[in-house]
């Protein structure tokens, strides 16, 4: 009869050679220099039964024997971790029986209807013959199907051509219970590719071979060079038929198994998930003692704190409460923020409930504490709901330090932004921390709490939030209007209505009523980053030359910016350029101290990084606000990796100066803003009023004040991935932070001299660990990679003499940058073979050069330092 699945002959035993290899090695190596191992076998396959009213139902039985592992490329005995175990040995006496324990199939068509194997098997024996089985499904037609196999249930598609079958599975379709976790930002994610095929060779319409490969490839999206591959082959070769034993009678398949053995059961075919149990692992208070000296405050500027902290997170991650809060509940006290990011950063549910418990926000004694806590919720890479729940909840009790409960609230906002991201807007806890600060903003009466839920707005950048930025933006005073503009820069212009465009052109235009330059400028931004019109564009530039002295010097920069960098709208800001040329002589030669101006930090084949610095200044000399970011880019994501603002205001009094137009009233105030990796974190005060400045100023060491200090979890990638020849393997790969900003600023009157200085120390430790865990053994590689920098950021300004003079520096010390791969087996029992290759370089310090008329500053501000020293009181 005709059959439209392979056919088994009856009496006849085919007896096959089977071989799964593994290896696991960077992207581009060659395969011969891998680590893996090789498991080979005979494999001897019968027909049981065959339906009598359908040739195309068929049971067969496969059994394994002769087991044999070895590795998988030749090794010198000293590095061969096998040598002289017996198979027994390395594989386990019960391990070794289960395997060899024979299964029966149902092929219907070709395809497996039924897998019968033991109940109480060991899931990793039980996988390995799934991924055996998995190899006998086949159609003998052309097309594509979705079929369920070991890697579960899968789109796949067959191409036929006489005695020879090509089957391609898509893995990136396979439904499977797998878990993991990938980060917020694409840029600090990893990328996979995986691909599978398997090639049969059929003589006398059953199978002469077969021959599978799969491949998954997984590469750091800011450095694909750095990252990892698992190649999984599986053989089957036919050596011999013989004579076998005879058919069982029967009508029902049912009937025929239990005669076979009674105590056989049909269990699924996709693989069921397993974990090796870790035998000689630390526990968490062995492994703290061990990193522990790494983590004091001072050190928090070196790699080893962040590879330190990264080995804490994986640890918490497989801690229980208990176990957690007695570390935290016995470590000395500059100690415990360092243990507070570690903790929140594990984002367990767990480590969740111990932080909670621990951090008591009625307490004001603890707020250092609290503050690291909730910056380290606002970072998190994957956050649950149960955490912005728990938050809410805490935001609605009692807070006992007013800028925690700030904080709280600005946090929230970073949370219902990256859920919104990760398609989780309708989750309740979403909507209800949505509702929440958007009614608490319409209530809202103090200035200070207006402020508050502004800036959670500013982390939310909810669509549904613009018409209430709006209202703010143009209607209030000072530091209210500044943050609700700030907030709208935020959006992707794709959300920046006709109505957005408008008010951003009546703010700047002044058509309603008079609005400080900061905001002015800031509307300005707007426009012309969010595709302007002609006429916009034109009457911006028709602006400059009427504005504040200081203001139209900073918008012909901006403009000067714009076209340098070739930013989306340098195309029509051309254009009208060109028509105008008429009146532009007059109005693009003002003089001024103000700034606007962008680089490059890095060009790499992967990612960029851009630095963009500007600074407006008052009349008189004073600084306004710098403004400085930094944002790091690919092809198809970008992130707002730092931004620190300092703004100041009404410090025209202490050098006798007059403000500017509109800023009579204007309340004495300096301090700073910042932004990192894409949240906005609460803003620090230098001073507030007139008393509070002079009182700093008399006592003024311009010592830093600390922004961001802390360990931060940036790369967080963790998944499965269940190879087909039956092994799980898992890819993790972890990048960490340990960052330190300070900010400062100091007068002297002497020399009629104010110096801001913005000091960024950063380590970044990244570690990758891609690993096949057969249970008899583990095969890997380990790639790590490790920089520490300081970029430095220094504006001078001496206002003696009109226009004053400014200079900017912006150096990056040199940085040492070290990367290391390691190739590894082991053996439960500790046996372990290694290969390790390491590359360590400096990366030359830069001092970036802004820009030509900073330059000729620069060279008058520490040409005239010597001979300033007469006094002007």
């Amino acid at each position: 009869g005709h059959t439209t699945g392979p056919s088994l002959n009856n009496d006849k035993l085919y007896r096959f050679a089977y071989s799964s290899e593994v290896y696991v090695d960077r992207v581009k190596a060659s395969l011969q220099k891998s680590a893996g191992y090789r498991l080979s076998s005979g494999v001897d396959v019968n027909l049981l039964w065959r339906n009598p009213d359908n040739d195309d139902d068929q049971l067969i039985k496969i059994t394994v024997r002769d087991v044999q592992v070895e590795n998988v490329n030749e090794r010198p005995a000293a590095k061969n971790i096998f040598k002289g175990k017996s198979t027994e040995k390395i594989i386990g006496k019960e391990y070794l029986e289960a395997l060899q324990r024979p299964i029966v199939l149902e092929l219907v068509r070709g395809k497996v209807k039924n897998f019968y194997s033991y109940q109480n098997e060991p899931a990793f024996t039980q996988n390995i013959k799934r991924g055996l089985a998995s190899l006998f499904q086949l159609q003998l037609h052309s097309g594509a199907t979705c079929e369920v196999d070991i890697s579960g249930k899968c789109n796949t598609t067959y191409h036929v051509r006489q005695d020879q079958v090509t089957k391609v599975k898509a893995l990136d379709s396979c439904e499977i219970e797998k878990q993991g976790f990938t980060s917020h930002n694409k840029i600090l994610d990893v990328s996979t590719k995986a691909t599978s095929a398997t090639v049969y060779v059929l003589e006398d319409s059953f199978i002469k071979s077969i021959k599978a490969e799969e491949n998954y490839v997984l590469f750091l999206n800011s450095r694909r060079k750095t990252g990892a591959k698992i190649v999984s082959k599986q053989r089957l070769e036919l050596k011999s038929v013989q004579a076998g034993p005879g058919l069982i009678a029967g009508k029902q398949v049912a009937g025929v198994v239990k005669t076979l053995d009674a105590s056989y059961v049909a269990v699924p075919l996709v693989a069921e998930p397993v974990k090796s149990e870790c035998k000689k692992c630390p526990s968490l208070a062995e492994h703290w003692q061990s990193i522990r000296e790494h983590m004091y405050p001072e050190k928090l500027s070196k790699a080893e704190a962040a590879r330190s902290f990264l080995s804490f997170i994986q640890n918490i991650r497989k801690a229980t409460k208990e176990e957690i809060l007695h570390i935290i509940r016995s470590e000395k006290k500059e100690l415990l923020p360092q243990v507070v990011d570690a903790i929140t950063f594990a984002q367990t549910p767990a480590s969740l409930e111990a932080i909670l418990e621990f951090l008591d926000f009625k307490d004001a004694s603890t707020s250092t504490l609290q503050e690291r806590f909730l910056y380290a919720c606002g970072f998190a890479s994957h956050p649950s709901e149960m955490l912005l729940k728990s938050l809410t909840a805490k935001f609605k009790g009692d807070i006992a330090n007013e800028e925690i409960r700030e904080t709280l609230v600005i946090v929230m906002g970073a949370l219902i932004r990256k859920m919104c991201d990760k398609e989780g807007c309708k989750l309740p806890a979403v909507t209800e921390a949505k509702r929440l600060i958007l009614s608490r903003l319409e209530k809202a009466k103090k200035d200070d709490n207006v402020r508050m839920y502004l800036l959670a707005l500013k982390n939310a950048l909810l669509p549904e939030a613009i018409p209430l930025l709006l209202k703010y933006a143009e209607s209030e005073e000072g530091p209210i209007n500044n943050v609700a503009a700030t907030a709208l820069q935020r959006y992707d212009p794709s959300f920046l209505t006709k109505e957005v465009k408008e008010t951003m052109n009546r703010i700047y235009h002044q058509n309603r009523k008079v609005h400080e330059k900061t905001v002015r400028s800031t509307a300005a931004a707007i426009i012309l980053n969010s595709n302007p019109s002609y006429m916009e564009v034109k009457n911006i530039l028709l602006s400059i030359g009427e504005l504040p002295l200081e203001m139209n010097k900073y918008m012909l920069s901006m403009i000067q910016d714009i076209l340098h960098f070739e930013m989306p709208s340098s195309k029509i800001v051309r254009q009208v350029l060109k028509d105008m040329r008429a009146h532009n002589y007059d109005r693009f030669s003002k003089m001024g101290s103000s700034s606007a101006y962008s680089g490059y930090i890095t060009r790499g084949p992967d990612v960029s990084s851009t630095y963009s610095l500007d600074i407006l200044y008052s009349g008189s000399g004073i600084l306004r606000r710098s403004n400085m970011n930094i944002h790091i880019f690919d092809r198809n994501a970008e992130l707002h990796a730092s931004q620190v603002v300092i703004e100041a205001q009404g410090l025209e009094s202490i050098i006798a100066a007059t403000p500017d137009e509109g800023e009579e009233n204007l309340d004495s105030f300096a301090g700073m803003s910042a932004i990192l990796f894409d949240v906005q974190l609460r803003p620090v005060t230098f001073f507030q009023g007139y008393g509070d400045l002079m009182s700093k100023m008399l006592s003024a060491t311009g010592d830093p004040i600390n922004v961001v200090k802390g360990l931060i979890l940036l790369t967080d990638y963790s998944q499965e991935i269940q190879l087909q020849s039956g092994p799980r393997a898992s890819a993790e790969f972890l990048g960490g932070l340990a960052i330190d900003i300070s900010g400062g600023m100091e007068f002297s009157l002497w020399y009629r001299e104010s110096k801001t200085n913005v000091k960024n120390r950063v380590a970044m430790f990244t570690a990758g660990n891609t690993e096949v865990d057969s249970f008899f053994m583990k095969t890997g590689i380990e790639t790590t990679m490790e920089v520490e920098t300081t970029l430095d950021f220094i504006s001078t300004v001496q206002f003696s003499q009109y226009p004053f003079l400014v200079c900017m520096q912006m150096d990056r010390v040199e940085s040492p940058f070290r990367r290391h791969v390691t190739k590894y087996e082991s053996l439960p029992s500790g046996r372990r073979y290694t290969a390790r290759r390491g590359k360590a370089e400096l990366l030359a310090g830069n001092e970036y050069p802004l820009h030509q008329e900073n330059s000729n500053m620069c060279r008058k501000v520490f040409g005239t330092k010597s001979d300033s020293s007469s006094n002007w009181f």
